[in-house]
């Protein structure tokens, strides 16, 4: 995800703290319900919306145990497709009446059920069983598929916003949730082989990060609200709805998932210092504090390119483009998140 670059300097020597920068997240456990009894047809109904590439064997078994014994009726098992990475399911969970969504996989599957959710009021759940679990790492959600699936089915409702984009001006308006960006971070995404992830995790971005960082800034003019544009020679350009990388490291400090605003980050290093600078900054969480870093909040942000340049989307490549427009909607989204979020959680307030 969009942490690579991070990871990538924990490889160079001259950042070897790199490695003792852990963040262990606690596992809150749900305290178990005595459910009265209730006939199936009142029994409430949760749609797990799954993709079947991430998921391990029994995940399927343990989430019905859960739900079955909090009370709530046999889930409705959707898997994604190359086709459909979950929109359409989520889709027709709703018209099936599903109380909450489950989004059971990675970011990617996060999104596309988002997608669906956004403005219908239906609350999605989250079951990370992808590399980055970006937005469950974020609110607090517990790693184990009980504890989450219990967070999924009894925790607190959160009005949260979501980032939409348009890329190169087309009709289609896609939903963010994390980060999305143009430049080296998306050109990293679009290098690293799918398989090498699954078999490395984090690590397969240390590879393409490393081969990719002596490239050359690109020229970029960004329009933020109403201002005047501002233009920048720059490796990346990132909007987050949240600011949370791995490791508890935080790309943008002022992030909050429900401000009703966006953040933009800058990263601009063009040396190897460049990057040891850019990543130091990162790890003491200051907003400010390097040049080559820069921040803004906006509720609307066009990002223009020279040349057309690699995007992603919440970690997927989108093919390359010139522009983007992004806009924030807030308080769109319903997530189901931990009733008291660890204290550690990202943006547990």
């Amino acid at each position: 995800m969009t942490e690579w670059w991070v990871f990538a300097l924990a490889a160079l020597p001259v950042l070897g703290l790199l490695a003792g920068v852990v963040v262990l997240r606690g596992r809150r456990r749900a305290p178990d319900h005595d459910p009265l009894p209730a006939e199936p047809e009142d029994r409430p109904l949760a749609a797990v919306v799954a993709n079947p590439t991430k998921i391990e064997p029994g995940t399927q078994q343990r989430i019905e145990a859960v739900c079955t014994g909090l009370g709530w009726a046999e889930p409705l098992w959707l898997e994604t497709t190359v086709e459909d990475p979950g929109t359409g399911q989520a889709k027709l969970a709703i018209d099936k009446g599903a109380d909450v969504v489950l989004a059971c996989g990675g970011d990617g599957t996060v999104r596309s059920v988002a997608e669906a959710l956004a403005g219908t009021g239906v609350a999605m759940g989250l079951v990370p069983a992808g590399t980055g679990n970006l937005l469950a790492r974020t609110v607090g959600t517990p790693d184990g598929v009980a504890d989450a699936t219990r967070v999924a089915l009894t925790g607190d409702d959160r009005a949260i916003d979501v980032g939409r984009i348009r890329i190169d001006g087309s009709q289609e308006e896609r939903v963010f949730l994390v980060m999305a960006g143009t430049g080296f971070d998306a050109a990293i995404m679009e290098s690293t082989p799918e398989a090498l992830k699954v078999k490395v995790g984090p690590l397969a971005y240390v590879i393409s990060g490393l081969r990719a960082m002596r490239g050359r800034r690109i020229r970029v003019t960004l329009s933020l609200d109403d201002g005047p544009p501002l233009r920048r020679r720059t490796r990346t350009v990132l909007v987050g709805n949240s600011g949370t990388l791995l490791g508890g490291l935080v790309l943008m400090p002022r992030a909050r998932i429900d401000d009703g605003v966006l953040d933009v980050v800058s990263l601009a290093p063009g040396t190897l210092a460049g990057w040891v600078a850019v990543a130091l900054r990162v790890i003491t969480k200051r907003p400010r504090g390097h040049e080559r870093v820069e921040h803004w909040q906006a509720r609307s942000i066009v990002i223009r390119t020279e040349a057309p340049q690699p995007c992603q989307v919440d970690g997927d490549p989108v093919g390359d483009a010139q522009e983007l427009s992004i806009r924030v909607d807030p308080s769109t989204l319903v997530l189901r998140v931990p009733d008291v979020p660890p204290p550690d959680a990202p943006d547990a307030g």
